[in-house]
């Protein structure tokens, strides 16, 4: 159905034929029904954007209809008409959901704009949802190791808790990501996140950006700035590489975060926040603080959970999965498709990424783009990664890996059986989601027997 449609719920058949007749002129697609039962039907079989249902229906009034519309298609608009309407019964419905309360006669410009604002409030609301996908997409955490799904069990746990987390790893690794996951699976998800990278704010800058200033406060401050602590009230605030924060800077932030509260440069009120606060790190803060580059107190009052995330290098079955999908990214938005060779993704699987995912993903990208054909090969890789050799000790490491794959395929496929290969039931017996059984089935070679 088109997103234009509406959906007019009447017992007069006049008035049925009237508004479809208004509607039609303004080229809106409509679907009639005289009665709650057969306008609930008929939305099991399309679904309308728009409603207009009559108070006034036989056997079942209007307000019940709008609580079954309501309870199974919250996203609708309805716009609820009467001809014997009341103040009471308006806000009656408004407060159950209803758009709007239109009285009759109905007045055919009053209709047209109240189904137009609802249809531009639908298309938003729409709107909003794919963007949130979107965003959920951008963020998610590829991985099929047992380590990474470690981290994703440990984070469901930790995001809801609004204790504060210190999340460590390698450049690369993916620190952002769990800071994201952290504030969407929380309580504050619907409120802001705000990123401030410390090692690209240049130090003399760092108190503006973090605490904001007045009007006049400096040279060059020719307005009032709004820091990203206040930004972040009630929301999220992720301090990335916060182990780059000069010590001056360590002090100021653990007071107001000590406090609660603090105020803008060049100014005296005092602003009071609540926000949850992240920070991520690719140092050794221990090493830093015998060092005198970091303050213990901070650390300890920043650490409260901690999360590390290991090295591509220590997880070397993700690298499968994780090219697979930066390559069929590619491929949503690009006319020519292209894949990977079992040989060059041996080569990919083996090379030692100290750029961690982000390289990798760099290079998918790079092979996407200067890769004529529609087939990535082991020659199409850099030399580094052609010519890449082994040590015995990683020669070692890849024959416990293999045995290990080995041992991981069999107790799989012994699940499956005894789940009669129902991947919903075995993934729960396992302890892993439905998506990443499948990820591993597929990287495993797992096929279902006949």
């Amino acid at each position: 159905m088109s997103n234009n449609t509406v959906l007019v719920v009447d017992d007069e058949d006049y008035i049925r034929s009237t508004i479809a007749g208004i509607l039609n002129d303004e080229h809106y697609t409509v679907k009639l029904a005289k009665d709650g039962f057969e306008a609930l039907t008929a939305m099991k079989n399309f679904y309308p954007p728009v409603v207009l249902l009559d108070i006034w229906l036989p056997q079942m009034d209007g307000i019940e209809v709008l609580k079954r519309i309501k309870e199974q298609y919250p996203d609708t608009i309805v716009i609820m008409i009467s001809g014997h309407g009341t103040i009471d019964t308006a806000v009656k419905t408004i407060k159950m959901g209803a758009y709007d309360f239109i009285e009759k006669p109905l007045s055919a410009d009053k209709l047209l704009i109240t189904i137009s604002n609802g249809l531009k409030v639908f298309n938003l609301q729409q709107e909003n949802k794919q963007l949130k996908v979107t965003i959920e997409k951008k963020y998610e955490i590829i991985s099929v190791s047992r380590v990474m799904e470690d981290l994703k069990r440990k984070i469901a746990i930790v995001a809801p808790s609004d204790s504060w987390v210190m999340i460590t790893g390698e450049n690369g690794t993916g620190k952002e990501l769990v800071a994201n996951a952290i504030h969407r699976l929380s309580s504050r998800a619907n409120m802001p996140f705000i990123d401030v990278n410390c090692a690209a704010i240049p130090e003399e800058l760092m108190e503006s950006e973090l605490f904001g200033h007045e009007k006049g406060a400096f040279t060059g401050a020719d307005r009032r700035r709004i820091g990203k602590l206040e930004l972040a009230d009630r929301g999220t605030l992720f301090l990335d590489e916060v182990g780059d924060m000069s010590v001056r800077m360590q002090a100021k932030l653990l007071r107001t975060l000590e406090e609660g509260r603090f105020t803008r440069i060049g100014g005296n009120n005092l602003i009071d926040i609540d926000i949850r606060v992240v920070a991520a790190t690719n140092k050794i803060i221990k090493d830093e603080i015998r060092d005198g580059r970091f303050r213990e107190d901070l650390y300890y009052r920043l650490n409260v959970i901690p999360l590390h995330i290991v090295s591509l290098r220590e997880r070397k079955e993700d690298i499968p999965v994780l090219t697979e999908y930066f390559l069929n990214e590619k491929n949503k938005i690009s006319r020519q498709k292209k894949r990977i060779t079992p040989a060059a993704m041996g080569a990919l699987s083996s090379y030692v990424w100290k750029g961690n995912v982000r390289e990798l993903k760099n290079l998918v990208e790079r092979l996407f783009v200067l890769v004529e054909g529609d087939v990535i090969d082991t020659e199409d890789l850099p030399r580094e990664i052609r010519t890449n050799s082994k040590n015995d000790d990683e020669q070692a490491d890849d024959g416990l890996h293999s045995a290990k794959s080995a041992f991981e395929k069999d107790y799989i496929i012994r699940m499956l059986k005894e789940h009669s290969w129902n991947i919903t039931k075995t993934a729960a017996k396992i302890g892993i989601s439905r998506e990443n059984l499948s990820r591993k089935m597929k990287l495993l070679g797992i096929e279902r027997e006949v």
